[in-house]
C-alpha cells in the first residue's frame, strides 16, 4: 500500500493510504444509505401512536375545557370515575369518551 503525504496543518502530518480515498461513487451510496435510514427513522415517529389508557386532572381539564372546580365537583358527584393513586388523580380514557356519548343531546 503506497502512502501519500498531503499538506501540513498545523503542526499535524497528515497521511492517506491510496485505496482508502472517497469516491463520489462512495459518497453516492453514503448518501443512499443515509437517507434510507432517515425515512425509516421518520416513518417510525409519524405512524400511529397508541394513547395513553390513563389521563391525569389537567389533561381531562383541557379535553372537557374544565375549570379545576368544576372537575372536582364531576368526580364528588361521581360524574367521571377516578382513580388515586397517592397525590395524584387519574382517569381513564375510555370513561370521559362514554361520558362524552352518552350525554349527548340530541336536538
Amino acid at each position: 500500500m503506497e502512502k501519500v503525504k498531503l499538506k501540513n496543518v498545523g503542526t499535524i502530518m497528515t497521511s492517506v493510504i491510496r485505496n482508502q480515498l472517497v469516491t463520489l461513487e462512495d459518497l453516492d451510496e453514503f448518501r443512499e444509505r443515509l437517507m434510507s435510514e432517515f425515512k425509516q427513522l421518520i416513518d417510525e415517529k409519524i405512524s400511529p401512536v397508541m394513547p395513553r389508557k390513563w389521563l391525569k386532572s389537567y389533561e381531562v381539564r383541557h379535553m372537557l375545557n374544565l375549570s379545576p372546580g368544576t372537575l372536582q365537583k364531576l368526580r364528588s358527584n361521581g360524574t367521571i370515575p377516578y382513580t388515586r393513586i397517592g397525590g395524584a388523580i387519574y382517569y381513564d380514557r375510555e370513561d370521559i369518551q362514554r361520558l362524552l356519548s352518552t350525554s349527548k343531546i340530541r336536538s
